[in-house]
């Protein structure tokens, strides 16, 4: 990273949907001076605040907050956008002497910063787009999904069928360069020093976890939010707007699924997010320092790893060059 010093060390806080990633982040934040980047693929846009659980006034009025709210729905987002747009954000920090905590997850721009990853920019292909477009049409998206799992289970694995855009942006990128969308990236030496901590909890409790939040969704207001952004021009089931719940209000609003129908359908996709998001951090990876989110002292115990983690990193001898 370029103005930044290869030792600048940065918190990650990743893990599975609802599992209590922003209020670790915002606690952390507070005893150890940090500023919270999002690394939550839905959370830049705009207009998707409560279908999104972005951080909640209090929140970001504790914590300075960066990379929310950035660009409208229809705009593409992507890997390439992140590490370009997080790398300048983490310098400015650095330069104010507080502490980058990435927090989100979307386990592929969380990776792409923590290994130093170098996205190479593939342009669209308008012509190759809309054939794929067709055929997802003509054969149905489960299908385009399964040729990307021929070529990159990795990849495949963490996409939901149903987004065909992003299905298709990974087999646009295999077509140009010839390559898995989930190896594209050039690694090298990574600009920050990263210690993930990541959230987990039993997997029976997260769905009750989540559940409870699609319900306090609905009571704080999301079908309004939904009904904002198609009276704006944005499509729900397009985009961004293929998220959970987004996806489902809109077909309650078209009038193909009622409200009751909706809402058990966002729960039941919203579980199917957290188990893609784990194919990102397992359990098993030993970069991750898993804690268990249903803990009560989670938030004390988090900031006593991570305070040691900094000291260890003050108190090592200097690099000889």
């Amino acid at each position: 990273m370029e103005g930044t010093s290869p030792q600048q060390p940065v918190i990650c806080v990743v893990g599975p949907t609802a599992v209590g990633k922003t209020a670790l982040a915002v606690a952390l934040g507070q005893v150890i001076g940090g500023e919270i980047i999002n690394a939550d693929s839905r959370q830049i846009y705009r207009g998707m605040t409560i279908g999104t659980a972005k951080p909640s006034p209090e929140e970001l009025a504790t914590v300075p907050h960066h990379l929310l709210d950035i660009i409208e729905p229809p705009e593409p987002f992507g890997v390439v956008l992140f590490l370009e747009q997080a790398t300048a954000v983490i310098h400015e920090i650095a330069e104010r002497k507080r502490l980058p905590i990435i927090c989100g997850g979307t386990g592929q721009y969380v990776w792409g910063l923590v290994e130093g990853q170098s996205i190479p920019a593939v342009p669209p292909d308008p012509e190759f787009r809309a054939e794929m477009e067709a055929e997802a049409e003509r054969v149905g998206a489960f299908n385009l999904h399964l040729r990307l799992a021929a070529i990159d289970p990795v990849r495949a694995a963490a996409l939901d069928p149903r987004n065909v855009r992003r299905v298709i942006r990974a087999l646009e990128i295999q077509r140009a360069t010839g390559r898995k969308p989930s190896e594209i990236g050039t690694a090298k030496k990574p600009s920050v020093n990263a210690f993930v901590l990541g959230l987990t909890m039993p997997r029976d409790a997260l769905y009750r976890r989540i559940d409870k939040r699609v319900d306090r969704m609905m009571s704080e207001g999301f079908l309004e939010e939904v009904q904002s952004l198609e009276e704006a021009g944005h499509p729900m089931g397009k985009g961004p707007l293929a998220s959970p719940g987004y996806r489902e209000l809109g077909h309650y609003l078209q009038g193909t699924l009622s409200l009751e129908e909706a809402v058990a359908r966002t729960k039941t996709q919203t579980h199917r997010l957290a188990r893609r998001q784990y194919t990102w951090f397992k359990p098993c990876d030993p970069r991750i320092r898993w804690l268990d989110a249903s803990e009560p002292d989670l938030h004390d115990t988090a900031v006593g790893i991570v305070t040691s983690f900094l000291e260890n990193l003050e108190n090592r001898p200097p690099v000889i060059q």
